[in-house]
């Protein structure tokens, strides 16, 4: 029998430990641990359990692009994303950015364990209600990709998240520590940047993003 590791990111403590003694009775699910959203001890966590399957809640300010920044740090898991809130965006969001599923929470233990076991052999569920616009979506942006033609194309997703970070004004140990990077993987990519665009300076890169129109979301420090 194939064990599933399991953690569980969820900033409501008393419900995570409650479905993790729910799911500690089915014999081949592993709860390996829960941790807070914002713990940032989260990426040590993640490399130290090494779960399988990683469940999210994106209800909480501040975790977008979760799902990607997990994955960067465990790629052999599958996120799944467990939460209270019914919103398109973010559905179509943590699909594009590799979200095996989506589950209410309040789809009860049966249908969550089964998902979780279906993730884990390379299925997907998305509920009716919001697999239909992700599908559109998902649809329409490979229709997108192929009528691009700008300076930007040729930049992983990654290296547009750095640059977006640039064009925010952050520095590299704060574009760091959101997306989950090391500074020096920051520096990695900034270079990688610098000679795709075929600039001499960052803040030559800011200038070709801006036109390009890409738009990094602003400190929220005053």
């Amino acid at each position: 029998m194939d064990v599933v590791r399991l953690l569980m990111v969820d900033d409501h403590l008393m419900l995570a430990e409650a479905l993790s003694a729910r799911l500690a009775e089915v014999p081949d699910l592993w709860v390996v641990g829960h941790c807070p959203t914002g713990d940032p001890r989260l990426p040590d966590l993640v490399r130290q359990t090494r779960p399988d399957v990683i469940t999210i809640d994106l209800e909480p300010a501040g975790a977008g692009r979760l799902v990607r920044r997990l994955q960067e740090v465990r790629p052999a898991a599958e996120v799944v994303v467990l939460t209270g809130i019914r919103d398109v965006r973010k559905a179509v969001e943590a699909a594009r950015d590799g979200a095996a599923a989506w589950v209410p929470k309040e789809r009860g233990i049966e249908r969550l364990t089964e998902v979780l076991r279906g993730v884990r052999r390379g299925r997907s569920w998305y509920p009716p209600d919001l697999l239909g616009p992700v599908l559109r979506e998902l649809r329409e942006d490979v229709v997108r990709a192929g009528q691009r033609n700008g300076p930007l194309d040729a930049l992983s997703d990654r290296e547009r998240d750095v640059l977006a970070g640039m064009v925010a004004g952050k520095r590299g140990a704060q574009i760091a520590g959101e997306l989950l990077i090391s500074t020096e993987t920051v520096r990695t990519h900034t270079r990688s940047i610098l000679a795709k665009l075929r600039v001499h300076s960052q803040l030559e890169a800011v200038s070709v993003a801006r036109a390009a129109g890409l738009r990094g979301e602003p400190d929220g420090e005053s």
